[in-house]
């Protein structure tokens, strides 16, 4: 018989599906946190699209989810580190601000052109996915910004303007 006593072996979950899992400190990130919102919030709008009278505008969040969901893959499995050859936070920003542009566009077409409750709620939930996707690209401008800021030396600025006073004279 067992000793009560005994510790007991740590449980864990069988490793081919805890690499398919997220790290919690990449869900815990701002980055985790936003590609998850993005995510659901694509996947509601797509359920409402389906359920409603305006369902040729569905193909919009199905794909904006799909491309949610590889992106949310891709940073939770770093695969986006072993990619090298793509510009990824140049890709998350186009996927952003195409993202926005194209959901603010179609709940527009979803409040004006439907009269149901479910393409309602599919634009309502589309203009709140534009402000994920646009607050997703906001933050993104500013990481690239920052990025770029670094390539360049800390003194050129100061040294331009040191040159553009000698040849500044008033005198004729």
């Amino acid at each position: 018989m067992e000793d009560p006593e005994a510790p007991q072996p740590a449980r864990t979950a069988p490793h081919a599906l805890s690499a398919l899992l997220p790290a919690r400190e990449f869900l815990r990130s701002r980055k985790g946190q936003l590609l998850l919102a993005e995510w659901v919030v694509s996947f509601l709008t797509f359920i409402c699209y389906v359920a409603s009278t305006a369902v040729a505008l569905m193909t919009v969040p199905l794909i904006e989810f799909l491309w949610a969901l590889f992106t949310f893959f891709a940073y939770s499995t770093k695969l986006n580190e072993q990619m090298k050859g793509l510009l990824w936070p140049l890709l998350d920003f186009i996927r952003c601000v195409s993202a926005a542009i194209i959901y603010f566009v179609i709940s527009l077409v979803a409040v004006s052109k439907y009269t149901c409750g479910a393409s309602k709620a599919a634009a309502v939930l589309g203009f709140v996915a534009t402000i994920v996707f646009a607050f997703d690209f906001y933050l993104i401008f500013n990481d690239l910004t920052k990025f770029l800021k670094k390539g360049e030396p800390a003194g050129e600025p100061e040294a331009q303007k040191s040159d553009d006073e000698e040849f500044d004279s008033d005198s004729d």
